[in-house]
This record gives structure tokens, sequence and C-alpha cells, in this order.
């Protein structure tokens, strides 16, 4: 399975990364409710910080940036899976293609952490280049600003000096 399609799958909800219990059953191959079944019959294992229900704002939210979704009229509104959910979604449904489709994912959240980290290295690197080429043009802002302001000082002393008709 390519990772770009588990990327796609991937969403930022309550500024965390998670996936929606209908994407995970679609990539595990069991329908949603099965999933579902399997995760209320072992909700120890899926503390708040792995796993939490979607509130309707948030899916409304959701539906209207995912412009062609074919999830419309769910009865319940979905489970979101942080990465250690989707780990531990494998040892509850434990069939080879969920244990499988995990390693992938776990995979997929790993790589989009380190091109975070790699933008984030990125933006430090252009702040830093931009605040030292401001303070070097600061002082060429400063000479242009200063020889505008003397043109015009000249340009009104030229205006009473005339002498002559007009």
């Amino acid at each position: 399975m390519k990772l770009q399609v588990i990327h796609d799958k991937i969403y930022t909800i309550r500024n965390q990364k998670v996936m929606l219990d209908f994407d995970l059953a679609e990539l595990y191959q069991v329908e949603t409710r099965i999933l579902k079944q399997a995760v209320r019959r072992n909700l120890k294992r899926f503390p708040s910080d792995f796993m939490f229900e979607l509130s309707k704002e948030e899916f409304k939210n959701l539906t209207s940036q995912i412009v062609t979704s074919s999830h419309g009229g769910l009865r319940y509104l979905p489970f979101a899976f942080t990465e250690q959910g989707v780990s531990m979604l494998s040892s509850v449904l434990k069939s080879d293609i969920a244990i499988d489709i995990s390693i992938t994912i776990i995979r997929a959240f790993v790589q989009l952490r380190q091109l975070a980290l790699t933008h984030s290295e990125l933006s430090a690197k252009l702040n830093e280049i931009e605040n030292k080429y401001d303070q070097q043009f600061e002082s060429v802002y400063d000479a242009l600003n200063y020889l505008n302001q003397k043109d015009k000082q000249e340009v009104s002393q030229e205006q009473r000096n005339k002498i002559g008709y007009k």
C-alpha cells in the first residue's frame, strides 16, 4: 500500500494527527461497525489520548473540508485514532491484514513527523536569514529615506528662491 494513500486519510483534529474509523475500516477491509464494536469491547485499550469521538461540529467542519465525502448519512459520530490508537487497533482486530496495515500506517505517521521536523528546521533557518538581512538593509533604508527627505527639502527651497517673471 502506498504511503500517500494513508497520508491523505490523516487529519488534524484537536491539534492531533488522527485517522477516522471509516477510513481505517476501509484500509483494514472490515465494516466500520465491526471496527467500532471491537473498540467498544476493548475500551480500556483506548484512553482519550489514543482515541476520541468527534463532536458534531468537528465532523461537520471535517466533511466541509473533504469536498467529496462518501460517508454521508452516518448514524454515529466517527472515532478518531491517534498514532498510538492505530497501533492498538492491530492488537484488537488480530488479522494479518490489520497487522500489515497498522505497520504501514505507523510508518506514514513517522514520515509525517519527520517532514514536520524538516519543515520547522527550514522555517527557523529562513527566519534567521531574514533577520540577518533585515539588519543589514536597515541602514540602506535609512539612507534612502534621508536622501528622499533631503530632495523634498531642496525642492521646497527651489520654490521659495524663484527669481524672475512668470
